[in-house]
């Protein structure tokens, strides 16, 4: 049977939810795997919601859930009800909705705080012995949720040092590679945090794959 993956979305688009490009990415390349995909998010309202053509914030309140529906093509399980017994693994794509709704870190840095069924998603994972994968920005929630993680976003000095005053280890890693924590079962690449594009961005998403499929 096919090994089944909880795809933790934000929201839709890179300013406010997940960043398209990379859930794609991660997409293609865990179904050229033979991963079998649960969609989820939290049924929450996004923290912030930004007008993607000007950049600008808007006054409009849009749920993570709904919004992340978009990507799922409508199938979509919120968080709450996803249980450990559902997956096998857990992937985190990233868009700033992954640093302001998942986490607080895109206003509190360091002290950031994590939603409380994203919190949960990761602690049963780690129980179980499940392995985890977070792209771009998304390895702060696990920065703050795992002491001691080893994990990276690339190369970006400021959020390599806020990573690393949370606890956690941070690793400079190139565009389509990736860095693996061997003994938390942990899986993280650059993506847009480096990326020129979406060709840069499947690069690593492959590579997050197939050191995903290494841990089981």
């Amino acid at each position: 049977m096919a090994k089944k993956v909880a795809f933790v979305l934000s929201g839709c688009g890179v300013k406010d939810g997940s960043e398209i490009h990379e859930a794609v990415a991660a997409l293609i390349a865990l179904d050229r795997a033979g991963y079998e995909v649960i969609f989820t998010a939290p049924d929450v309202e996004q923290t912030a919601t930004v007008d993607h053509c000007t950049a600008e914030t808007e006054k409009t309140s849009r749920n993570a859930l709904k919004e992340a529906a978009r990507i799922a093509r409508g199938n979509i399980t919120p968080l709450s009800d996803i249980k450990p017994e559902d997956y096998d693994a857990v992937v985190f794509p990233g868009g700033f909705g992954a640093a302001l709704t998942l986490c607080s870190f895109a206003s509190d840095g360091p002290d950031c705080s994590v939603n409380p069924e994203v919190k949960t998603l990761i602690n049963d994972a780690l129980q179980s012995g499940k392995p985890i994968a977070a792209m771009c920005i998304a390895p702060v929630i696990l920065a703050r949720t795992i002491p001691g993680v080893k994990l990276t976003i690339g190369n970006h000095p400021e959020t390599a040092e806020a990573i690393n005053a949370m606890g956690a280890f941070h690793v400079n890693c190139s565009v389509k590679e990736s860095v693996v924590d061997l003994e938390r079962k942990i899986v993280t690449t650059p993506a847009y945090m480096l990326a020129s594009g979406p060709a840069e961005v499947f690069e690593g998403a492959k590579s997050m794959v197939e050191e995903l499929g290494r841990l089981f």
